[in-house]
């Protein structure tokens, strides 16, 4: 701009800004503008390096905060969802016997874990039908955990949680559930040698809830729990 097309600012503005000059760096449109109107001083031949340099140092200032704000909302998730399974895993050490233990799954412990349900499920040498023992409790023939841990497909390691959209296989194990089930959880349960295994499944009505994309670190703990309560109970 030329000396006869300069405007004059006001004297109480001009010293504002001079004295607290970071009112327009911390504006990212004012520095835009300062910019823009400083290249078209230059003409259409002249490359102001300047302003191409806090461009790029723009665009990756933009790509840090992107950065910044998913870490933090990831330490939120998984600060959350240990505080959950720490719930959760509190509830199963209250019940004082086995059946009150089993009713506790249905009636305390799903709903910290916001699941539609939660279903213990143990195999016997019997050849017999499935059978329910209790409101979460499932009797099984052999075989049935590894049929319903595969549900179809190649079957994985025996101690792998799976985390998937519900298997047909698995579908009538859910029973009656307050929403139809679309994606569930499978804990393997080791009961030790001599034990028949034993599966926990959980099931969710959210598509999203239970999915192979998503970390297993605090179910593999839960499960872990569960595993100890369990076999202290049979143990009686």
């Amino acid at each position: 701009m030329s000396e006869d097309q300069a405007v004059d600012l006001p004297e109480d503005l001009r010293a504002r800004l001079l004295a607290r000059p970071e009112l327009i760096l911390s504006d990212r449109d004012l520095m835009r503008a300062l910019i823009g109107a400083r290249e078209a001083d230059f003409g259409d031949n002249v490359v102001d390096i300047r302003g191409r340099a806090m461009e790029a140092l723009e665009t990756r200032l933009d790509r840090l905060e992107a950065t910044h704000e998913t870490v933090i909302s990831t330490a939120f998730e998984n600060q959350s969802g240990m505080n959950t399974i720490h719930r959760a895993v509190l509830s199963l050490l209250e019940p004082m016997d086995f059946e009150a233990f089993l009713e506790n799954l249905e009636s305390s412990v799903a709903p910290i874990l916001r699941v539609e349900t939660l279903r213990l499920i143990m195999e016997s040498g019997s050849t017999e039908p499935p059978r329910e023992v209790a409101g979460s409790l499932s009797i099984v023939p052999g075989g049935t955990v590894a049929e319903l841990i595969s549900g179809g497909r190649r079957a994985p390691r025996g101690d792998d949680i799976i985390l998937r959209r519900v298997a047909e296989q698995t579908l009538p194990h859910h029973g009656e559930a307050r929403a139809p089930i679309r994606s569930e959880a499978l804990l393997p349960i080791d009961l030790g040698p001599g034990r028949f295994p034993a599966l926990l499944l959980m099931g969710s009505a959210d598509i999203a809830r239970f999915s192979p994309a998503h970390g297993t670190d605090l179910l593999r703990f839960f499960g872990q729990t569960f595993r100890l309560v369990l076999i202290s109970w049979l143990r009686e």
